[in-house]
């Protein structure tokens, strides 16, 4: 497919004089009081998903330049090659088909593959659930990056619909201070492990899945075959290892796209067959929305191009993700790799250099957590950092009165961005804690606040399985989205490999001390390691 890239196009030249004409001095507060549909008009309901854009640095005119930049740029035909199975993972020569793992029988590609691996996974899962005849009250998945960051953010999150006699455990980090508190709480006998390494190569899972073992068979474990299960395409290998039950996918599954597939197996025990296809059955939803929503309502597509704005026109390098609720804990780090690793690339689908910037740094802590930490560079730092926060209307538990503090928390912490606070204002405050040996004007100074700084707030009513499974296709296709346009491809990784093929050549080196051939640095950090 032969479209042009973004920064050659009318539209993008049409959005570089609206964005120095109007763009970069928009005042959200002024934009406010001079429409008083503001909130109305940046508002969206996708499935499972509100979505308030109003306090976003654009106004209805940046919103159809973005739009006519999708469009010239190929956006839905791009966007319509994907669903169909077309390999747009052009330097792998793949299809990117993660969508099909969620379409219900017989409506998406390789369906009757698809859906004959999920029964019987979801029928495995359902024999461990059964804790009187399997015996099994701890789960740990081992696996790293798109094999562990999806399964580890949803298990937390679906918590409430969770099975009250198993524990999950995840196992990513080659350092050893990762699996050894898990060994120490476990007992074989009641122990499951998932080893989650599609090759049954990947060096950090293997390292711990080697170590798990040895630590089975030195507490008396017995039954490999029976506490050991795979998902991975590589039978020999699993079958050497001990490990009879495996369950596959398929080399159109990326790793940061695979919690729908066998990789998904510990949600699956987490929650039961039946919320597990529901998960699925929300991601599904914002599938066909993405799919078949002009591009004036789809939700994805305009948080993609809402990126597009604030990295390229606004020079914003990051986005910080804020969930007021406990439960999506995990959801920035799953972030990180989905956008990070998706767009974070410095060349076109042609290999030619980039002259624009494409992945912000993506980064996050659940409210109220992070307003005791990072709010304050958010509120009066000296860069402009948007903020994306999340709500949840309906808690899963009996404390209302906390639910509605978070809530209120989340509410205040958008507006406050916005609305700032004067030095006027400032001076017409107490400030308690203030020194008396400063005058009143400076204190005001410090304690004023900027305002005009962005943000979205996304709202579920519940965070129920079709609820999640909405959210973080969500994700995946607003990444999507951004990438397309940047004409870039978002479903290699070849960034991780140097860092990996140089480990395993200094691996021996620790052993020996060679550092012939290496950079003065790397050399004398081995003899500092080694002393």
């Amino acid at each position: 497919m032969t479209t042009p890239r973004c920064d050659t196009t009318v539209a993008w030249s049409a959005l570089r004089g609206h964005y120095e004409a109007h763009g970069r001095e928009l005042d959200l507060r002024e934009a406010f009081t001079r429409d008083a549909q503001r909130f109305e008009a940046f508002a969206l309901q996708a499935p499972e998903v509100f979505a308030d854009l109003s306090k976003n640095r654009w106004d209805l005119l940046t919103r159809q330049l973005l739009i006519d930049l999708a469009r010239e740029c190929g956006l839905e035909a791009r966007r319509d090659a994907m669903f169909a199975g077309e390999p747009i993972n052009t330097t792998e020569g793949r299809a990117v088909l993660h969508t099909a793992l969620r379409a219900p029988r017989g409506a998406g590609p390789f369906s009757e593959e698809v859906h004959g691996v999920l029964d019987r996974l979801l029928a495995f899962a359902e024999s461990v659930r059964d804790t009187a005849a399997s015996g099994i009250t701890d789960v740990v998945n081992i696996g790293i990056g798109g094999s562990d960051l999806g399964p580890q953010m949803v298990v937390p999150a679906l918590d409430a619909f969770a099975h009250p006699g198993i524990r999950s455990h995840f196992v990513s980090n080659v350092d050893g201070h990762d699996i050894t508190p898990v060994l120490r709480r476990l007992d074989p006998k009641r122990t499951l492990f998932i080893i989650a390494s599609k090759t049954f190569t990947t060096q950090e899972t293997m390292a711990n899945a080697a170590v798990a073992r040895q630590w089975f068979l030195a507490q008396g474990g017995q039954d490999i075959g029976r506490h050991f299960v795979g998902a991975t395409t590589n039978l020999k290998a699993a079958a050497e290892f001990g490990i009879h039950t495996t369950f596959g996918f398929w080399d159109w599954v990326g790793g940061r796209y695979s919690l729908w597939s066998a990789i998904g197996l510990p949600i699956a025990i987490a929650v039961g067959a039946e919320h597990f296809r529901a998960l699925l059955a929300g991601a599904h939803a914002m599938d066909r929305h993405f799919a078949t929503a002009p591009l004036e309502a789809n939700l994805p597509a305009q948080l993609g191009l809402l990126d597009l704005w604030y990295r390229n026109f606004h020079g914003f390098g990051s986005r910080s993700v804020a969930p007021y609720h406990q439960g999506l804990k995990r959801l920035p780090a799953y972030l990180q790799q989905l956008e990070m690793e998706s767009n974070g690339k410095c060349v076109d689908l042609e290999g030619q250099p980039l002259p624009y910037g494409t992945s912000p740094v993506v980064w996050g802590e659940p409210g109220t957590n992070g307003q005791h930490a990072y709010f304050q560079m958010l509120h009066q730092g000296t860069d402009v950092i948007p903020v994306e926060f999340i709500a949840v209307k309906r808690p899963t538990h009996e404390h209302a009165d906390l639910h509605a503090k978070a809530l209120a928390n989340c509410l205040a912490q958008s507006q406050a961005l916005m609305l700032g606070k004067s030095t006027e204002a400032a001076l017409g405050e107490k400030a308690p804690t203030a020194s008396a040996a400063l005058g009143k004007l400076t204190i005001a100074r410090h304690r004023s606040f900027p305002g005009n700084r962005p943000s979205t707030t996304l709202l579920l009513d519940a965070l129920t399985p079709a609820a999640l499974g909405a959210l973080i296709a969500l994700y995946e296709h607003r990444v999507f989205t951004s990438g397309a346009i940047w004409g870039i491809n978002s479903f290699d990784q070849w960034g991780v490999e140097l860092g990996k093929a140089l480990c395993s050549e200094l691996l021996p080196r620790l052993a020996s001390g060679d550092a012939s051939g290496l950079d003065a640095s790397t050399a004398g950090l081995l003899k500092a390691l080694r002393a």
